[in-house]
């Protein structure tokens, strides 16, 4: 008899390449909702800041996974400098709000968390492209 369904092979960390991908999707969809709470607090009720602080206070660490399992995980070079990315940039968010220089970095702190963002969402775009084996986009010219 012929099988018309051959089983996969298991891949040796499959289970994690799954496992960051979701964890990068929920990473990035705490930015979103800290972004969210920041228009909240700047244009409807200053209240919303500490749901603002408390969010970041409450994800940051899932930064830390994302880059375990970028560098345990059979992953690209691409996606393992911007899992690396993730917390570095929080490093420097943490650092542009508490530390008070003459230099005043708080003013680095929006740009530093579009590029947490855009890092973050491209983590998303690149480990779902390699996991489900779709190829980037070429452009002709």
């Amino acid at each position: 008899m012929i099988n018309l369904h051959p089983e996969q092979p298991k891949l040796p960390g499959r289970w994690i390449q799954k496992g960051l991908l979701a964890i990068a999707v929920l990473f990035n969809l705490c930015l979103i909702a800290q972004l969210l709470t920041v228009g909240l607090a700047v244009f409807t009720d200053p209240a919303w800041w500490n749901i603002h602080i408390g969010l970041v206070q409450g994800y940051s660490g899932l930064s830390l996974i994302v880059l375990v399992g970028a560098l345990t995980a059979p992953f690209s070079n691409a996606i393992r400098s911007l899992a690396a990315s993730l917390p570095v940039l929080l490093g420097l968010q943490f650092c542009s709000i508490l530390l008070k220089t003459p230099l005043h970095l708080e003013v680095l702190h929006p740009l530093i968390g579009f590029t947490l963002f855009y890092v973050s969402s491209s983590l998303v775009h690149r480990v779902s492209r390699e996991l489900f084996n779709k190829p980037d986009a070429v452009i002709n010219s």
